[in-house]
């Protein structure tokens, strides 16, 4: 993968852009609600984007095309359950934090119940949010890493230290004004992406037949049930029950109790554009994940007609090429190829017989298009075990490899280096409210709680900033520790939530609509509820989607039968 003089100034042109556009904005009031909530005036439209910039992270930009690139389209149903999700936020969850006038969600579960309920769910956010971010951290560096040989450590304070930059100085107010800017960048990049890899296909060759091809390789999937002839498969990870109740009670969640969404929408100027921004969000953000995979489609639809390669690790290949390996690889390499060859001849006689309604031929084609598809796969697969003979540590696993491999590969000279600013910025737009987030935590729910000397505004501004660049430290450690346990983490950052998003899901909805569920009832409940969720995981018993159904349902399962047992006295409600 070259990287020219063009990309590295694109790249640096970029970044610097953001940067100082988001130091040109960090001028705020000197106060915690001016640096954690930009003093709530934020218009919806502003909300909304911070909202979809701080969901989509580095991560689903590396790996979504390629996700569909192995899997198909089905990985859209994990958004399915989004839209009404917003709506019960909307109704539920928004009215109570802005009349209480809240910083952190967690501060109402004091209100509600006590302030140990809401320290340990503060804390609780703190450790899988922290923990996501390292990995969003690592994940781009690892892909450049492969793709260009760039040094991870490096990689992660470079990215990190820019970051801090602007997201220390202006706290809530600088990352909502640049993640507006590259939300812009960032989708206009992929969407360059995605033209470039129709407009390389052969002539003839347009949009309907690169999605014909695709959908008879099994790619677009986009709805699945789950059930097979033993019935539905608990253990399905994308599918329309799993995308429509276990995403739903996800991002619920996730925009409900995650502090790093809520505290997007608290910074809206009314009750109305918090809940605009929200519900926007959700008619909005389904159709651009679509998009983003259906680049995905359109890169396999690319390599059907041109050399694909057998793995797109470029790090694996070269550990195996210079392995004990290399001439089992080299003949397995060469083996696909000529499947590839072969494959493609008949895609070219498909694309014809399409172009002519030739429907006898169409039909003929499709039967050796599927034959062909299946030895590829095959092939492919015994790649992937070559690599890992020659690796024993690697999981085979090249899905977050194949979109920036194409980059690299068939992109011209500029375009590359905006796309890895893109990498750059989508880390940035997940990761600096997460650290915002992060750093109100630290400082609302655990030093303003504990600090027995009296703060003034000034003071409790600047060790907000303190906390910010602390937590950046600790999270950019975390992305070092999960280099050195592995690439496999990567693909832990979809699960990662789910081991702690239902408990606390689960606490709040007991706080709404259970009001005779008292402190220690909530607290020993959430704890018995994380067992659950841990132990269901472990033992494999269902995807990652049905855990936020299940540790939600636990906790309030849990809080029913303890509370007869607790004192009545605790049962509290929070002030109006």
């Amino acid at each position: 993968m070259n990287f020219s003089r063009l990309d590295w100034i694109v790249l640096v042109a970029t970044l610097l852009c953001i940067i100082l556009y988001g130091v040109y904005r960090s001028r705020s009031s000197k106060t915690v609600e001016g640096y954690f909530l930009s003093n709530r005036q934020m218009p919806w439209w502003m909300v909304m984007l911070s909202i979809m910039g701080t969901q989509a992270s580095a991560v689903t930009f590396l790996t979504a095309p390629g996700q569909a690139y192995t899997d198909g389209m089905r990985f859209v149903q994990y958004y399915f359950g989004l839209p009404l999700a917003m709506v019960v936020v909307c109704i539920a969850f928004v009215p109570i934090f802005r009349r209480l006038k809240v910083y952190t969600a967690y501060e109402y579960l004091e209100q509600r119940f006590d302030v140990k309920t809401r320290m340990i769910t503060s804390l609780l956010f703190m450790l899988s949010r922290s923990l996501s971010t390292g990995i969003s951290i690592i994940a781009p560096a690892l892909v450049l890493h492969s793709m260009l040989g760039w040094n991870i450590t490096v990689t992660n304070l470079f990215m990190g230290g820019l970051l801090l930059i602007y997201t220390t100085s202006g706290g809530s107010r600088a990352v909502a004004y640049t993640q507006q800017l590259q939300f812009i960048v960032i989708y206009a990049a992929m969407f360059a992406a995605g033209w470039w890899a129709i407009s390389a296909l052969p002539d003839g060759v347009g949009i309907s037949e690169a999605l014909h091809i695709s959908g008879k390789s099994g790619k677009m999937n986009v709805i699945t049930t789950g059930f097979s002839e033993k019935g539905f498969d608990w253990k399905d990870r994308f599918n329309i029950l799993s995308g429509v109740i276990g995403g739903f009670f996800l991002t619920l969640s996730y925009f409900g109790t995650d502090q790093s969404q809520v505290g997007r929408y608290l910074t809206a100027r009314s009750d109305k554009e918090s809940k605009l921004g929200l519900l926007l969000n959700g008619v909005v953000k389904v159709p651009l994940q679509f998009g983003i995979l259906l680049i995905g489609i359109f890169i396999f639809s690319y390599y059907q007609f041109n050399k694909a390669p057998a793995y797109f690790n470029l790090a694996e290949v070269e550990n195996t090429r210079h392995s004990a390996y290399k001439n089992l690889y080299a003949e397995a390499e060469q083996q696909y190829q000529q499947l590839q060859e072969q494959k493609t001849a008949v895609i070219s006689g498909l694309a014809t017989a399409l172009k002519a309604n030739d429907e006898t031929a169409i039909d003929r084609y499709r039967e050796q298009l599927d034959l062909h598809e299946k030895a590829a796969q095959h092939q492919r697969d015994s790649v992937k075990s070559i690599i890992k003979l020659a690796n024993p540590g690697s999981d085979g696993n090249d899905t977050n490899y194949i979109f920036m491999r194409f980059v690299g590969d068939t992109l011209p000279n500029g375009l590359v280096g905006l796309v890895i600013a893109v990498l750059f910025l989508a880390a940035w737009g997940s990761i600096a409210p997460a650290l915002n987030a992060l750093a109100s935590c630290t400082m609302m729910d655990f030093h303003r709680k504990l600090s027995r000397q009296p703060m003034t505004p000034l003071l409790e501004y600047k060790w907000s900033k303190r906390y910010t660049v602390l937590w950046g430290i600790v999270c950019i450690i975390m992305a070092q520790f999960a280099y050195n346990l592995g690439n496999s983490l990567i693909e832990a950052v979809n699960i990662l939530g789910s081991l702690f998003y239902g408990p606390i899901l689960g606490i709040f909805l007991v706080a709404f609509w259970m009001k005779r569920v008292g402190g220690n009832a909530v607290f020993i409940a959430a704890a018995l509820a994380e067992v659950v969720v841990l132990t269901v995981h472990f033992s494999k018993i269902v995807s990652f989607l049905w855990l936020n159904v299940i540790g939600a349902a636990a906790v309030v399962l849990f809080a029913l039968l303890v509370q007869p047992f607790c004192p009545r006295r605790e049962t509290a409600s929070p002030k109006s």
